[in-house]
């Protein structure tokens, strides 16, 4: 069981949108993972149960790029990273999953870079 109160509040939130979004394989979901020190992010088809494709801030192509991997800009890098790589496997429209984070700060970041990638929400 959760002790502590955010990760609790973030359980639920997460459960709340997970009831409503759903990746299909023509519209795979973009789910993103914010933890201390990284950002991941994973376009998942729920229909099939894989994952289509993945990109982090511990992605050998960012490593020159990024100063902090903790840093806004490199959260934004991820977003342009993960485009790239769906655009690479023919996706270009996915839902949005912030996870039960709240969207500002790195999780926005990972929309922004993403979109500005090529893929459309």
């Amino acid at each position: 069981m959760l002790d502590n109160r955010k990760e609790i509040g973030r359980t639920r939130r997460q459960k709340r949108v997970r009831k409503k979004i759903l990746g299909t394989d023509t519209q795979p979901r973009l789910c993103v993972y914010r933890s201390l020190k990284h950002t991941y992010v994973q376009v998942i088809s729920d229909e099939s149960g894989v994952t289509l494709a993945a990109a982090s801030t511990l992605a050998k192509e960012l490593r020159g790029k990024v100063q902090k991997a903790k840093d806004v800009e490199a959260a934004k890098e991820v977003g342009r990273l993960i485009a790239q790589i769906c655009k690479g496997k023919g996706i270009t429209r996915v839902i949005f999953d912030r996870n039960g984070f709240l969207y500002h700060g790195r999780v926005k970041a990972v929309a922004e870079g993403a979109r500005e990638g090529g893929l459309a929400f």
